[in-house]
Formats: C-alpha cells, sequence, structure tokens
C-alpha cells in the first residue's frame, strides 16, 4: 500500500503533524514491534496500526502555503537516504492494490495483522493470527479439520464449507478469492509465509460483493518490500511436520524479486484426519519513477480428512472418534496476477490489474441413505420400500449386498472453475475549495465459468461407520416429498460488474467527511447438462452509499462515525438448491431453481481510538460499537429426518450488533493485548424451518420468533496475550482465549441447551541462537482442555450407535472437537 502522499509545498508543517498524529492515533497496538538486537529477520517494523510502513520523502519546509502541490515521493519499504523522510501508516478503502488512506481519516473501525504477528503464530493458517489479533474474530472448525476454518466476525462468516452463505469477503492483491460457485473461502489455498499484511475492513461498500460483515484485505510480500531469505522448519504432535522458505531481492533499483514455498503433514488427532498442504507464490516487480508493475502467481495442491462434526455419544467414547466415512477435501489452485501503478501527474494515480484463476475441488463424502431394501426381496428402494431407487440406466436397481445390510453411501462432487477479471482505480488529491481532498474512483469486472458434477454411490456402513461402495450408481430416484438423489452436471457463469467513488474531504486539519457508493450488477446463468430443471438466468443490480467522518479530539484521541450498505447476491448452489418442495443434499444434488432475493445489509458503526505515552511503554486503546441489519437474509433450511438434505431460502431480517474494545501496551521488552467483543445476533421476524431438534413439532419443524439468537455465534469473546524478553535473545509469552456459549445450528428456536463456553490457554518461547538462527517452541491447550468450537442436530435414526450394542442415538448434538493439548517445536534461519 501506499499513500496518495499530496501536500502543498507550503503546507509542510502541517503535513508533517498529520503524519504524526497518524502514527499515533490507531490505537491498535502502540510502539514499534521488538526485534531483539540478535535477530536478524528481514521482515519490516510495523507501528501502531502494525501496517507495513510507508516512507515519504516530504518537500522542503520553506515553500509557501497553497502553492501548485508537488506531491511527496512515497515508497514502500524504501532503504533510508540522506532526503527527509517520515514514515506513513496507511488503511485501505478501497480494492485497489496500491493505495490507502491516512489512518486518522478512516472513518471505521480499524483492524490489522502483520507479517511478524502472524510468524508469532508458528501457523500456516493466517486464521490463527486473525484470531489472535483482532477482537471481533472467531474460529470455529466446522469442517473438524483446523486447515479449513470457518472465520467469523461480527456474526458474518468466510468458510470454506461449500453452502455457507457467506458474508465476508476477501481479497488477496486486490483480487477476490471468493470462490465462483459458492462464495466459499479456502484459506488453506493462501501462502501464508508471503503476507505483508491483513487488514479487515468494514462499512465499506467498496469492496463489493459479500461485504456485508467487511473485507478481508491481504497484501503479499515482493522483492521491494523483502529482502533476504528465510527457512522454518517446524513439527510436534499429531505428526506435525512442517516448513517454509522464502527469499526475496531487489536485483537494482528497478527489478525485484519474491518467492516463497510452504509445506505441511499432519496425521490430524481424529481419525481419518490427515493433512497435506503444498503451496507456491513468487512476484516479479519492476520500478521505474513513479511506475511500478508487478507479475505475481501461485499454485495450490491440498488433500485433507475429516470434514465432518460428531454425535456427542461416539466423542464421549473417544475424541477422536469420526461419523460417516470417507469425508476427504482435495483443493487445487493456480493463478497469475498482473498490476500496474503510474503516477500520471503529481496529483493523479492510474492502477490497473488483471488477473486470471483456475479452482478445482473434489469431495468424496460418506453418508447415511435413504436408499433401502425393497419389500420385494432382491431389490432397492428409495424413501420406502416401495418407491424404486434407479441406476443410471433408469433401472431398478438390484440389492448387491445381503439382507440386513446397513446402507450409506458415498456422496462425490467436483467443481471447477476459471475466473478472470479487469479492474482499474484511478486517485486524485488535489486540493478542494483550498482543502486536502482525496477522491477515489474505480470499476472492475470479474467472470467465471464452473463446472458442477455430482454423483451417488451405493455402499455398505461398516460398524466404524466406514462406507465401503458397491460400484452401484444412482440415477434419477426420488420424489419432490422425498428429495432427490442422482447425478448432476451443471454450467454456470457468473458475470460481476462494480463502479465505485468514494472522497475524504479535510473540512479542517482535525476534521474529515468520507461519502461515496458502489453499483453493483451481478448476472448468473445456470445450464442444465442433464435437463432443464437447473436452467436459469439472473440478473441483481445494487447501489450501496457509504457515508462517514472522523475527528481528532485530541492528539492522542480521534472518534469516527459511519454509515454504509452492502449486498450479497445469490450464488449459483443457493439458485440451484432453493425449493421447499424439492429438497436436495445439499453442496451435492441441486434439483431446481426458484429465484431468491439478494442479501442487503446496512450497516452503522461508531467509536473512538487513541494512544499515550506512559513509562512502561506506549498505550494503545480502541472501543466502538456496530449495528448491521440484513434484509432478505439467506440461510440453509434442513429437511428433518433427511440428513444432509435441505434447501436455502430468503428468512426476511436478521441483526447483528455489538461492542469491540481493545488495550494494548507495548515497550522495546515488553507487549502486551487485551481485548473484548460483544456481539449480539438475533431474527427480526418469525419464521418456520425443519430441524433435528428434539423440541420440533410432529413435522419436524420449529417456531422462530423476533429476537431468537442466530445459532453458532458466541455472544462474547476475550483475548489476552502478553510477550516479555527474558533477556536480549530468549523471549516468553503466551495468550488466553475465552469464547462464551453459543446455540447449536438447528436450534434457531433457543429451546436447547447451549454449547458450552471455553477457555483455552497457549504458551510459546523463542530463542536467538546466533544472528541468523532462532530456536522456537510453543504448547497450544496447555491444560488439555476438550471442548468443541461447533454444534448442530442430527438424525439420530439415521444410524445405530455401534459403540452402544447398536442402540439408538439418545443425544441430539454433532459436534466438532477441537485440537488436544499438543507441543510443537522450530528453527528459523535467515540470511
Amino acid at each position: 500500500m501506499v499513500t496518495d502522499g499530496k501536500a502543498g509545498m507550503g503546507k509542510v508543517l502541517s503535513f508533517k503533524r498529520r503524519l504524526l498524529m497518524a502514527s499515533v492515533s490507531s490505537g491498535l497496538v502502540s510502539g514499534m514491534v521488538f526485534v531483539s538486537p540478535a535477530a536478524a529477520a528481514p521482515d519490516e517494523e510495523t507501528n501502531v496500526q502494525n501496517l507495513p510502513p510507508v516512507e515519504v520523502a516530504a518537500p522542503p519546509p520553506s515553500v509557501a502555503r497553497r502553492v501548485a502541490p508537488t506531491r511527496p515521493v512515497a515508497r514502500i519499504g524504501a532503504a533510508s537516504s540522506a532526503a527527509p523522510r517520515t514514515r506513513l501508516y496507511v488503511y485501505p478503502t478501497s480494492p485497489g492494490t496500491g493505495r490507502g488512506l491516512d489512518v486518522d481519516k478512516v472513518a471505521s473501525s480499524i483492524n490489522a495483522v502483520d507479517a511478524n504477528q502472524i510468524k508469532r503464530t508458528g501457523s500456516l493458517n493466517v486464521t490463527d493470527a486473525l484470531r489472535d489479533n483482532i477482537a471481533g474474530v472467531n474460529i470455529t472448525e466446522v469442517t473438524g479439520n483446523p486447515f479449513q476454518p470457518d472465520v467469523e466476525f461480527r456474526g458474518f462468516v468466510a468458510s470454506p464449507v461449500t453452502g455457507t452463505p457467506q458474508g465476508l469477503a476477501v481479497y488477496q492483491n486486490g483480487v477476490r478469492i471468493n470462490e465462483a460457485f459458492s462464495d466459499a473461502v479456502n484459506w488453506d489455498l493462501i501462502p501464508t509465509a508471503a503476507i505483508r499484511s491483513v487488514t479487515l475492513v468494514t462499512n465499506n461498500p467498496a469492496f463489493g460483493l459479500n461485504a456485508l460483515g467487511g473485507a478481508i484485505n491481504l497484501q503479499m510480500k515482493d522483492g521491494f518490500t523483502y529482502q533476504g531469505a528465510e527457512i522454518d522448519v517446524m513439527g510436534g504432535s499429531f505428526g506435525r511436520v512442517q516448513g517454509s522458505a522464502q527469499w526475496g531481492k531487489q536485483v537494482d533499483k528497478n527489478f525485484g524479486v519474491y518467492a516463497a514455498l510452504e509445506g505441511l503433514r499432519d496425521n490430524g488427532f481424529r481419525n481419518f484426519s490427515q493433512s497435506t498442504v503444498r503451496r507456491f507464490y513468487g512476484d516479479v516487480g519492476y520500478k521505474a519513477g513513479d511506475s511500478e508493475f508487478h507479475a505475481n502467481m501461485g499454485v495450490a495442491k491440498n488433500d485433507f480428512g475429516a470434514s465432518a462434526t460428531v454425535p456427542a455419544e461416539l466423542l464421549d467414547k473417544y475424541w477422536g472418534a469420526t461419523y460417516t466415512t470417507p469425508q476427504t477435501t482435495s483443493n487445487r489452485v493456480g493463478y497469475l496476477n498482473l498490476t500496474g501503478k503510474v503516477d500520471a501527474t503529481p496529483t493523479w494515480t492510474l492502477e490497473g490489474a488483471a488477473h486470471v484463476r483456475r479452482y478445482e475441488q473434489k469431495l468424496v463424502d460418506g453418508n447415511p441413505t435413504d436408499v433401502q431394501e425393497c419389500a420385494a426381496l432382491g431389490l432397492l428402494c428409495f424413501g420406502d420400500d416401495t418407491t424404486p431407487a434407479n441406476g443410471t440406466d433408469g433401472a431398478q436397481l438390484v440389492n448387491p449386498y445381503p439382507l440386513g445390510t446397513i446402507l450409506g453411501e458415498i456422496d462425490r462432487s467436483t467443481i471447477r472453475s476459471t475466473s478472470f477479471g479487469v479492474s482499474g482505480q484511478a486517485t486524485n488529491t488535489d486540493q478542494l475549495f483550498g482543502h486536502d481532498n482525496r477522491f477515489v474512483m474505480g470499476t472492475s469486472y470479474d467472470a467465471s465459468v464452473t463446472r458442477y458434477n455430482a454423483t451417488a454411490e451405493v455402499g455398505a456402513m461398516g460398524e466404524n461407520y466406514v462406507v465401503s461402495g458397491s460400484g452401484a450408481f444412482l440415477g434419477p430416484t426420488g420424489t419432490d416429498a422425498t428429495g432427490f438423489t442422482g447425478p448432476v452436471s451443471l454450467r454456470t457463469v457468473n458475470q460481476y460488474n462494480g463502479l465505485y467513488a468514494m472522497d475524504t474531504f479535510n473540512v479542517t486539519d482535525a476534521f474529515a467527511i468520507t461519502g461515496g457508493g458502489r453499483f453493483n450488477v451481478a448476472r448468473i446463468s445456470l445450464e442444465d447438462q442433464l435437463g432443464t430443471d437447473l436452467n436459469g438466468d439472473h440478473t441483481f443490480t445494487r447501489f450501496n452509499p457509504v457515508i462517514g467522518g472522523t475527528y481528532k479530539i485530541t492528539p492522542e484521541l480521534t472518534g469516527y462515525a459511519g454509515y454504509s450498505e452492502a449486498n450479497r447476491v445469490p450464488t449459483p448452489l443457493e439458485l440451484g438448491c432453493s425449493d421447499p418442495a424439492r429438497p436436495c443434499l445439499i453442496a451435492a444434488f441441486l434439483v431446481s431453481d426458484p429465484p431468491l432475493k439478494q442479501v442487503v445489509s446496512k450497516t452503522v458503526e461508531a467509536g473512538f481510538r487513541g494512544t499515550k505515552e506512559l513509562n512502561i511503554g506506549t498505550l494503545g486503546w480502541k472501543i466502538g460499537g456496530f449495528r448491521a441489519t440484513n434484509y432478505d437474509d439467506i440461510v440453509a433450511i434442513p429437511v428433518p429426518g433427511r440428513t444432509g438434505f435441505g434447501y436455502f431460502s430468503n428468512v426476511g431480517r436478521t441483526r447483528r450488533q455489538g461492542l469491540e474494545a481493545e488495550v494494548n501496551i507495548k515497550s522495546p521488552t515488553f507487549q502486551f493485548q487485551a481485548s473484548y467483543s460483544f456481539v449480539d445476533a438475533r431474527f427480526l421476524d418469525a419464521l418456520t424451518i425443519g430441524s433435528n431438534s428434539p423440541f420440533a413439532d410432529g413435522d419436524g419443524n420449529i417456531q422462530v420468533s423476533p429476537g431468537n439468537q442466530l445459532p453458532a455465534i458466541p455472544r462474547h469473546r476475550v483475548k489476552v496475550g502478553i510477550d516479555y524478553a527474558v533477556t536480549d535473545v530468549w523471549k516468553v509469552g503466551g495468550n488466553a482465549l475465552f469464547v462464551s456459549s453459543q446455540y447449536l445450528v438447528g436450534d434457531e428456536s433457543n429451546q436447547f441447551a447451549k454449547l458450552p463456553s471455553y477457555t483455552v490457554f497457549n504458551l510459546h518461547t523463542s530463542y536467538q541462537v546466533a544472528k541468523n538462527i532462532q530456536l522456537y517452541g510453543k504448547i497450544d491447550n496447555i491444560f488439555d482442555k476438550r471442548y468443541a468450537t461447533y454444534g448442530q442436530f442430527f438424525d439420530r435414526g439415521a444410524l445405530p450407535n455401534f459403540t452402544n450394542g447398536g442402540n439408538d442415538f439418545t443425544d441430539p448434538r454433532s459436534l466438532s472437537p477441537a485440537r488436544p493439548r499438543a507441543f510443537y517445536a522450530g528453527m528459523r534461519v535467515t540470511f
């Protein structure tokens, strides 16, 4: 990110004063990140915002005020020189990769994580750093695998689970990486070692679709911002072996090269829960004067197991239990991004980007089945003992198993998406009516073509809940009453257009106002490759405004307030499974294409942030509140008694509101951070939905009343972290995380006991053996707390409880168990 850098020749003193205020006003973390004298880590240091700095060479201070502007030259991570330079920290207010806004003028909460904070977690999951360092972020392992977590912020989710309604947009170097078919976010595909900074931008429609709760914006390293080399290897519990290597070099003053390679193998603590991660990221950059161009690319090939919740009764017997195996996910991606930035004039900067992305996901999902033995011996039926279960040739299937065999089903689905897009952005910093002003306008076009295929194979369920296939595949089978199981082949085309403009006007040096908006146009076409039921063509349009302001009350205190709107359109997956009369196996067997309304979110946000110098270090703090109301919200509604079956529907209004507070202290030897987040998420309209809840009526429905809380959203989160330099070469630290209780998914009527709260403690330490060699270790969950991060109801009658003599399950809960105590040790070598 670079600042707009505009200043009148005679405004140097005022400009410098604003730079100084910016460096102390965000209140996220104060002071410089501590690096011991013996350290040689090449990551750049960061200040209170944890944002990479921009060094600005200001013009001489003798020129008169309000003369024709000559913009300071901004360099990201530039080396020091004889020219006077000031370090400025900016925050992204648009998807463009090249510019941000002085943090003092941002009319929303500021949330940022830097490369050092990511490194401190010792994890190849960037989500761990988000969880530890951003107050409102909560992580749940819905899939049962730590490398595919759900990231929840303010009650909005970015999840890798196909079929989860997504409420956060995620950008990497200005490119939106929510997957085309379902808007899912595959965190495992992000090259963690190559991340320069992560910002969570709220209250801003410029980031387009899905930014209901905000946008997670990842900026990557390049050869100009990272020089040197690093090798990091780590191993530990559950067979974990991981390593990363990165290298960056500025070849001369014009060229920069960067590359990162990561690999991981983890056996997991659950049965069949192994994980393999392989990622590469590279960047080649060119600079000439005030112009900069980059080509970056990445590839990843990852495989995961144990992607499901587990009945609570099985976890009571064994914490590593699984249910209905196989459950595997294979993700592949390759992408190429081209970006360019040109300072056309001292006050105009032009940016452009183009990208292409190829993504493939294969899911293998063992499940209970509605296929059963017919009354007529030797044949298979569906849903009852008379409705034929047909094969792919249309003929009724013959039962390949002995009578009395418990049947199962292996559902396989494949998503192949090719996406491409272009974007452009222009930034102007001319003064307006004699006052500093920053105007940004941009446009984007993204298109994707997806092929989706799904099949179902009849199998036998073993006593370890492993489904063994028979080689017999289901064809079109089922009725409107029973649902549908059979092959699906679907082609979808997404076209997303956006046009945005934002202006920040400095009414005074202390008071700034921001206004603007974005117009989105989305067209989604579905082409059924096996019939006509899924055919559809849908167009959605929406203008989302934003207005806000900041006021510097004192040099150490800033207030902000803002209002914005955002929207998300139904995904091809949701549109293909939205008929209550014809439920489908969600994320597998799409059956029809009735229309859904787009979701519109209206958000208001306000708060204060500030810093103060104390004897023990620099104190930073922030406190803010928010309220977001969703209109025509979309949720997945299950069909009672049909494991995995359901449909997507608009359910009226929902609301998420709350409070976030954080305080931190930083000094050269001591760092402390504590935060509290309160999220109140509720339904605002009454509705009737299906559920496997024990409180469901005779038809399997529950009644949701206005004011009922949304499930899977804990109301309270408390985070505390401490780092202390015992000596110049030895550091110790730890953190604690408290997450309050939450309602189970399926308990939207709030009648069942909540999933219990949990508190987890972690420790870490590092020792600088030599200038370029560091040893480190960590203990996660030091008290071996057994807890679940997510829970839902399941169909207790679908399969017997083999651990209890084949009797029925009595506990309706199915949970995602968290990882037990784990030990890890590693070594980091820098060059």
